[in-house]
């Protein structure tokens, strides 16, 4: 990672350790951030000018991702409208739900910020929002 990088990163954990959430780095570009009130996690992952944010929804078998729950998920009108859902295989024979979101960052200053703390927001409010949307139907 150039220092370049590394300083931004820098200036991240920064911000959001200001702002009451836990962050560790979590390998090279990467931080984990914990909201402390709820516990909720999400990666961040700096790529660039792109910060790239993902927060892990459920962990299932491929089977619990029905046809009914991809509609619910690719909704127009499913109440969540700032992030997107993804699906990753886990390697282990099943699949990871993930909210995401990017922003793209230009020199760090007080509009980068509202960015990156509008983000993380984000997946925090969508996150509860996508439980009740698919969460008792894949658990």
């Amino acid at each position: 990672m150039t220092s370049t990088a590394s300083s931004t990163l820098g200036q991240i954990h920064e911000l959001l350790a200001a702002r009451r959430y836990s962050v560790a780095e979590s390998g090279e570009g990467m931080l984990r951030i914990t909201e402390v009130d709820s516990g909720l996690s999400l990666q961040a992952v700096l790529q660039g000018e792109m910060l790239f944010l993902s927060l892990p929804c459920a962990t299932v078998t491929p089977d619990k991702i029905t046809p009914e729950i991809m509609r619910k998920m690719l909704a127009a009108d499913n109440g969540i409208s700032t992030s997107h859902f993804q699906i990753y295989d886990s390697g282990d024979g099943s699949v990871t739900v993930t909210l995401n979101n990017f922003c793209k960052l230009q020199e760090l200053g007080p509009d980068d910020e509202d960015d990156i703390l509008s983000c993380v927001g984000f997946l925090m409010a969508d996150v509860l929002r996508a439980r009740d949307l698919i969460g008792h139907d894949i658990q």
